[in-house]
C-alpha cells in the first residue's frame, strides 16, 4: 500500500533531519499518526516557533532569542579570553564539561574552499574587527580536529598573531578508558605533541 500524499510529505520533511533516511522517516511519521498525535502538534508548534523567533547572537553568532545571548550578556565573564568554535553546540559542549568563564565566537563552520566556504561565510571579518578592539589576552582555538578544522585554526591563529594576541589549542589525544594499541596513528601523535609536565 502506498502513502498518501500527506503522509509522503510528512515523511520528505522528516528526512531533512541529520541521520534520517527513508525508512526512520516512515517510522517517525507513522509513529507520530498512529500513537502520538497530541505530540505530533507540540513537535509541530515548537518547530514553528524556534524556526520564526530563534536567530543568531549578535556579538558571538550562537543561537538564541535575543539580541544578545546568556553568555554574552553575563557580565562576569572574562571578556579578554574569547574561545572560537565551529558550532552553537560546541558551545553547549564546552559549557557543560569545563569551567571555561571567558567568550565564545561561534564560526558556523569551517574553511572548505571545495565546497565554497571561505573567511567571509565564517564572519573572520567580524573575528578581526575583535581582534583589532584590543581587548583580547589570548584567543583559545577550538575548532574540530579534521582537515578543514586544522586549516580553519592555522588561519584564525595568524589573525590572531598579525594583533599580538596570544593563541593558543585545545589538545587532542587519548580519550579517557582509551587503549594505546586501538588508538588511530594521527590522534596519537596529536596527544604526544600536545604532552605537558606533571
Amino acid at each position: 500500500m502506498s502513502a498518501s500524499p500527506l503522509i509522503r510529505q510528512l515523511m520528505d520533511a522528516l528526512r531533512c533531519l541529520p541521520g534520517v533516511g527513508n525508512k526512520t522517516a516512515q517510522r517517525m511519521a507513522y509513529h507520530l499518526l498512529e500513537r502520538d498525535r497530541e505530540g505530533g502538534r507540540v513537535l509541530s508548534q515548537a518547530l514553528d516557533r524556534a524556526m520564526r523567533d530563534v536567530g543568531r547572537c549578535a556579538d558571538c553568532r550562537t543561537l538564541c532569542e535575543s539580541e544578545r545571548c546568556s553568555l554574552c550578556a553575563d557580565q562576569n565573564r572574562d571578556p579578554s579570553l574569547l574561545c572560537v568554535v565551529e558550532s552553537p553546540v560546541d558551545v553547549d559542549a564546552i559549557e557543560q564539561a569545563t569551567d571555561f568563564r571567558g567568550r565564545y565566537f561561534v564560526l558556523l563552520g569551517h574553511l572548505s574552499p571545495l565546497d565554497g566556504v571561505g573567511p567571509a561565510q565564517l564572519g573572520l571579518d567580524e573575528l578581526a574587527q575583535r581582534f583589532a578592539q584590543g581587548e583580547l589576552l589570548e584567543v583559545i582555538l577550538a575548532t574540530n580536529p579534521t582537515a578543514e578544522g586544522e586549516a580553519t585554526a592555522q588561519y584564525i591563529s595568524g589573525l590572531a598573531r598579525e594583533h599580538g594576541i596570544r593563541t593558543t589549542r585545545i589538545a587532542h589525544g587519548v580519550p579517557m578508558g582509551g587503549e594505546l594499541e586501538y588508538i588511530d596513528s594521527g590522534t596519537l601523535s596529536h596527544a604526544f605533541s600536545g604532552r605537558r609536565d606533571l
